[in-house]
């Protein structure tokens, strides 16, 4: 053996060095809490307020659904317009929005369009404002579903819980 093979010994790293090591590691690395930052724990329902209307209804929370939907009764789309009326239950208000868009909806059993008009409402301290889906919604509980569109950036969702974020909108638009 004509080359001379050079050995190296391990040395434990310093007990400094180590706290160093994970101090740098907490920095560079936080443990997720930051994604959370600014949102806001919703449950399972959650009352809304639409506004300007202060029109109270529940909403079921669904981040299965990627859009919004909403009851609309005795549905007319007339020159761009939807005319609509919310369920007597939640006081029957007549609406004239503009359609932004119409969205392909498919699940299981079906496949439709809907018209898409765009809502602003109130839940918990956070006024939004959303594109929602229009139709009938008679044979279902709950007379809004808040989907992902609406979510997204603002909320978390505990699915044990429900009505833990009731509506502290500012002056002028609950009744």
């Amino acid at each position: 053996m004509g080359s001379e093979q050079k050995r190296f010994k391990l040395h434990p790293m310093p007990r400094s060095a180590g706290l160093i090591f994970l101090f740098m590691l907490i920095i560079l690395f936080p443990s997720g809490k930051g994604e959370a930052e600014g949102k806001i724990t919703i449950g399972e329902v959650e009352e809304v307020i639409l506004m300007p209307w202060g029109v109270r209804l529940p909403a079921r929370i669904d981040t299965g659904a990627a859009t919004s939907s909403l009851d609309a009764r005795e549905l007319k789309i007339k020159n761009n317009m939807a005319q609509f009326k919310l369920p007597k239950r939640y006081g029957g208000q007549e609406f004239h929005l503009p359609v932004r868009e119409w969205q392909y909806i498919r699940s299981a059993d079906f496949k439709e369009k809907r018209p898409v008009v765009e809502i602003t409402f109130c839940m918990g301290p956070k006024v939004l404002r959303v594109d929602v889906n229009l139709n009938d919604r008679s044979m279902v509980k709950y007379p809004l579903i808040l989907g992902r569109n609406a979510l997204k950036d603002n909320f978390i969702v505990d699915c044990e819980r429900a009505h833990c974020l009731p509506p502290s909108c500012p002056e002028g638009v609950s009744k």
